[in-house]
């Protein structure tokens, strides 16, 4: 019997979308449980830096130099993302901070999460939504390659007004905790190909295990702060999430390109690596910096999956003959 080179990649995009629709689920139930019972989690914070690292290395084997070479064959669209990316989601940061009067260790975490680069959850998003996934795979790749310089000069001028910054410290652990197990993951990748590929399903349900057990670590230690601005932080988290979306599109829209590539720039803007603001905030900042990430982690999650899921609907309706029949 012939083997069918599209199952490994079959299977990968099944566990992808199953492990991004329970995610915000065990998430939830993680952040629940750690608000609970805070001191049982205590040990967990010198964990967060190396499971960020285990997430980025999911990513790196993740990737192929095809995927960087859509960045020359098509630059253009790769460039609007990603600009949109390090220039809408640091502003929006500082102006929904000063619109809700957030306290400085609240504002200077949802202004990091917005210095950071796109989240990996993205590109199963993009592919649910029928965007232009190799597009997204590019604006993720080139933005994580970009965040050890632009992520902490960001966060150094917009947070910086809030808290002390340590640009040089935050720059070194990106490189740490990002780049070096991208690129890690890139080099396995390219040498053990067939060892991969076996790996690629399981995958989704790693990177879903250590960004939860990063989230219950975050917020485990910033149990009080929920309780007294909980509602606060989560409507901060709301309106930077949405208005990224709807800003990352309409700059796609301003530039005339397809709509598959409009929805990916628009995901690509509004999710963030969430899990990475996160663990700098914790380290670097406050505990009670690192809540928005958590936050973010689970709602960038929900909405990217409703935001995929009526545009597939519209899709559905545009195609059948009742729709065909107004266009």
């Amino acid at each position: 019997m012939s083997k069918d080179p599209s199952r490994p990649q079959a299977a990968e995009e099944r566990s992808a979308r199953i492990a991004v629709t329970l995610f915000p689920l065990l998430i939830l139930a993680g952040g629940l449980v750690a608000v609970l019972t805070p001191a049982t989690f205590t040990g967990l914070g010198p964990l967060i830096n190396p499971l960020l690292g285990v997430i980025m290395f999911g990513m790196g084997l993740t990737l192929t130099p095809v995927d960087f070479a859509l960045v020359a064959k098509r630059p253009i669209p790769v460039v609007i993302g990603v600009v949109a990316q390090y220039v809408i989601m640091p502003l929006l940061g500082w102006g929904v901070s000063m619109a809700l009067g957030l306290p400085p260790a609240l504002a200077a975490g949802v202004i990091l999460v917005g210095c950071c680069p796109g989240g990996t959850a993205s590109n199963v998003v993009s592919y649910l939504a029928r965007g232009d996934v190799a597009l997204s795979v590019a604006m993720t790749s080139v933005s994580t390659i970009l965040a050890p310089v632009l992520t902490p000069l960001l966060t150094l001028w917009l947070a910086g007004r809030y808290m002390p910054v340590d640009a040089a410290a935050i720059g070194l652990s990106i490189l740490q905790i990002v780049l070096i197990p991208v690129v890690a993951g890139l080099v396995v990748r390219y040498f053990l190909p067939r060892l991969v590929e076996r790996l690629l399903p399981a995958l989704p349900w790693i990177s879903v295990g250590a960004i939860t057990v990063v989230v219950i670590a975050v917020v485990s230690g910033s149990a009080g702060i929920i309780f007294s601005a909980g509602l606060l932080v989560f409507a901060a988290v709301i309106l930077h999430n949405g208005l990224g979306y709807a800003l990352g599109y309409g700059a796609a829209r301003a530039f005339r390109l397809p709509t598959p590539a409009r929805r990916t720039t628009a995901i690509e803007v509004g999710m963030q690596n969430s899990g990475l603001a996160a663990g700098l905030a914790r380290t670097y900042l406050t505990p009670e910096a690192a809540l928005p990430g958590a936050i973010f982690s689970v709602w960038h999650n929900v909405s990217g999956a409703a935001m995929a899921a009526y545009w597939r609907r519209r899709d559905a309706r545009a195609d059948s003959p009742v729709g065909a029949a107004h266009r």
